[in-house]
């Protein structure tokens, strides 16, 4: 059975506390993602969506500038590299979640996706399951 270490993605572009909402925003665009971790050092502290940005930023009328802990969420559902995709699946459609940080103790090591579970031939099934679970209370 595939481990999450096998499959997570593990080049991760991240922001700090100290980085602000324009800033999430641009490196959702340049790097294609919908996600960006908020990380203080390589501890991680809370995750930025696309979804926040426009619920908690825009829709509030705050200014690029804010800072991105305004807006970010810090509970997070998280995964150990050493636990199985099928647990992943689970949690992401147990959470209704598409995005899974990975961490080691408190430090982010990956980021395990609705995409990296549907790429991989073993875990189709479970990632057609985690979306049908996800997309159920879209």
């Amino acid at each position: 059975m595939p481990k999450v270490k096998d499959m997570m993605t593990t080049d991760i572009e991240c922001c700090t506390p100290l980085d602000n909402i324009y800033e999430a925003a641009v490196k959702m665009r340049d790097y294609n993602v919908g996600a960006i971790p908020i990380t203080d050092g390589n501890r991680l502290v809370g995750i930025v969506t696309d979804r926040d940005l426009v619920v908690r930023g825009i829709a509030e009328k705050k200014p690029g500038s804010t800072a991105v802990t305004e807006v970010m969420s810090e509970q997070l559902v998280t995964i150990s590299p050493d636990a199985s995709v099928t647990e992943a699946a689970r949690l992401m459609a147990k959470h209704q979640i598409r995005r899974l940080p990975v961490v080691e103790g408190d430090a982010l090591v990956g980021m395990m996706s609705l995409g990296d579970l549907a790429v991989h031939e073993m875990s189709d099934d479970q990632a057609g399951e985690a979306l049908t679970q996800i997309s159920q209370y879209h």
